[in-house]
């Protein structure tokens, strides 16, 4: 054993020999220091500018979002910044620590600072001052250059900074003018990149103009290109990745955060689209992207022009989330739910012989698809690419349920605002609470065993640092701390 592993499992001794066994009922004082402990280091180590990315190595050399980045990138998609955020508000909701509320808001300054004039966010932040000026950041000084612009909706991704900004901006009572104002503009900006039709692009860099044609129903193409044509497909009708959904939903709670109606009828408007882009019996699903003829086109080399299997199961939920949401609200909200019965039964017809769903399904003949791992589309599941998922599980007896239970509820019950109860104090948690005390190391760090994905035999060591964890954890020790104040007479 070299010198550098006896240090480290000597400290990991000492510090375990500080704390009680697994099992043993942890103190306040435990907890709170462990939590303090942890948001510590994370905010100083693993950020960058008060943002977030994927994951870092254990002796933080390395660093990852969806590639290798440097110690002044954050990253947009969850785990990443808006993620960590939501997290630490989250915390600061349950057990009321000030620390929490504090890097909750460095978090939202973080967004804020890279929130593009196009209105949304980019995949990445730069915080290096000669990075910055490739990017048309709002709060720098507009000299009339070109730089890059492009909101993206892809993967969640400005929708989530949103969701967490209006959270916080809640929080602090609509008093925080900066932080208030970049959640109206980004609002604003989500309505008017929105096409006639309903749907959004998957990215813009400029608002889409007014179209005085009518949007036909979706319809099947009466042939398509077998091979991948290289079209850029990013300001197609994107529904891939749940791309519409996210945007719905987001609009929904800036709804009722602000009451602002043009937020609700955006909503509406894009379950409008999901109703035109249903496609005709006998493959009433959907597509997961459309050209502005209302036919399913291709994305990248390995999504086809197909019926979805993924994406559509996502609508359907959507679909009655928007029922639920809006029948209060609207007129004939009860058109939200014409389209799931000939879905479902639709997609149990193509249901695969182990009960999944295929990604993709042909055109017409509703043959699964597949792509080979050189990306020829193929009829079998034998040489799949291992970076996508061409076979998706089934959530049709879950979505049925769904629909049912709404078809059920009076309409004064289908909605009101989602309250959360309080967690309560029981030898589980307690464990869980414990365990998360032992297992952070001498610096703060919950270090666990993984690779970083992008550095390959550049990273030796299989230990990591990951967003998703440090925020799953932040969760169980403020749950214990709320836990243990109800339960303290």
């Amino acid at each position: 054993m070299n010198f550098k592993a006896l240090l480290r499992l000597t400290v990991m001794v000492a510090v375990a020999l500080r704390v009680a066994p697994v099992g043993a009922e942890p103190t306040r004082e435990e907890v709170s220091t462990a939590l303090h402990r942890a948001v510590s280091f994370f905010r100083e180590q693993a950020s960058a500018g008060g943002g977030y990315i994927y994951q870092l190595s254990a002796d933080l050399t390395k660093r990852e979002g969806e590639g290798r980045v440097g110690t002044s990138t954050a990253w947009i998609e969850t785990p990443s910044t808006p993620s960590v955020g939501l997290a630490y508000l989250t915390a600061y909701r349950r057990c009321g620590d000030p620390m929490l509320l504090e890097v909750a808001k460095e978090t939202a300054m973080a967004l804020i600072r890279g929130q593009l004039r196009s209105g949304g966010w980019d995949n990445r932040i730069e915080f290096d001052p000669m990075d910055r000026t490739k990017f048309a950041y709002r709060v720098e000084p507009d000299d009339g250059k070109k730089r890059f612009n492009t909101t993206t909706y892809d993967d969640d991704k400005s929708q989530s900074a949103i969701r967490f900004l209006m959270q916080l901006d809640r929080e602090l009572n609509f008093r925080d003018t900066v932080l208030h104002e970049c959640v109206l503009y980004a609002l604003e900006a989500v309505v008017q990149s929105q096409y006639d039709s309903g749907a959004w692009p998957q990215r813009y860099s400029e608002f889409p103009q007014a179209s005085e044609t009518p949007t036909p129903p979706a319809s099947i193409p009466s042939d398509w290109p077998r091979e991948f044509p290289s079209v850029k497909y990013e300001g197609f009708y994107t529904l891939n990745d749940n791309t519409l959904s996210d945007l719905i939903v987001t609009m929904l709670d800036a709804w009722d955060l602000y009451q602002d109606r043009r937020y609700l009828d955006a909503a509406v408007r894009g379950g409008d689209f999901f109703l035109l882009a249903q496609l005709p019996e006998r493959q009433p699903g959907w597509a997961q992207q459309y050209n502005f003829q209302m036919q399913p086109v291709w994305a990248r080399k390995f999504e086809p022009p197909a019926i979805s299997g993924g994406e559509s199961q996502g609508v359907m939920r959507t679909l009655i989330a928007l029922y639920r949401r809006t029948a209060n609200v609207t007129e004939n909200a009860e058109r939200f739910l014409q389209p799931i019965a000939p879905a479902l039964a639709y997609y149990r017809r193509s249901l695969l012989p182990d009960g999944q769903l295929a990604r993709f399904y042909e055109l017409d003949t509703n043959r699964p698809l597949y792509f080979t791992r050189d990306y020829q589309l193929v009829y079998h599941a034998n040489d799949l690419p291992t970076h996508y998922g061409f076979i998706v599980g089934s959530k049709l007896d879950q979505i049925e349920r769904e629909y049912d239970k709404v078809r059920s509820t009076p309409r004064e019950k289908l909605w009101s605002p989602p309250t959360v109860q309080p967690p309560n104090r029981s030898s589980s948690l307690d464990k869980q609470a414990q365990a998360l005390i032992q297992a952070l190391d001498h610096r703060g760090a919950w270090v666990e065993a993984g690779r970083l994905k992008y550095h390959g035999d550049d990273d030796p060591s299989k230990e990591v640092i990951r967003s998703s964890s440090f925020s799953k954890n932040l969760q169980v020790l403020a749950d214990w701390l709320a836990a243990d104040a109800a339960s303290t007479p």
